[in-house]
């Protein structure tokens, strides 16, 4: 198998709010929820047919839950590719995620920034051509 990325760890605060959020307003798939222990969890979501997929990690500690929504240090962290812009741009407005960026066209496609529940930083991005 060629090399790819498989998952990528995102703090959270608490796993239902996390699953709760990704899942009923994204619109991601929950892949995976397995109890490791009493405190911690396996929990997994995707958008539908990504073969990447995040990983949502309780924050253990004081260390972890500062880095909570500030896991790339205020810069956007993820990039959501889409097949509809305004679809999903609309869509995601109507359940109150809140944009920071106006759709703009680039040269690579339309783009908008939005915040997750955290604050981490997302581009929504309908490319002009498959990457």
């Amino acid at each position: 198998m060629p090399q790819q990325l498989g998952q990528i760890s995102l703090l959270v605060r608490d796993y239902d709010e996390a699953i709760q959020y990704y899942t009923q307003v994204l619109g991601f798939e929950l892949l995976e929820d397995t109890p490791m222990s009493e405190t911690k969890r396996w929990v997994r979501v995707a958008p539908p047919g990504s073969t990447c997929h995040l990983l949502l990690a309780k924050a253990a500690n004081e260390i972890q839950e500062k880095q909570i929504g500030f896991q790339a240090g205020g810069r956007v962290f993820l990039f959501l590719y889409t097949d509809d812009f305004y679809r999903d741009y609309e869509n995601y407005s109507s359940k109150g995620v809140e944009f920071i960026r106006e759709p703009a066209e680039e040269s690579y496609g339309i783009v908008s920034v939005f915040k997750d529940l955290y604050g981490n930083l997302w581009d929504l991005i309908q490319p002009n051509q498959v990457r």
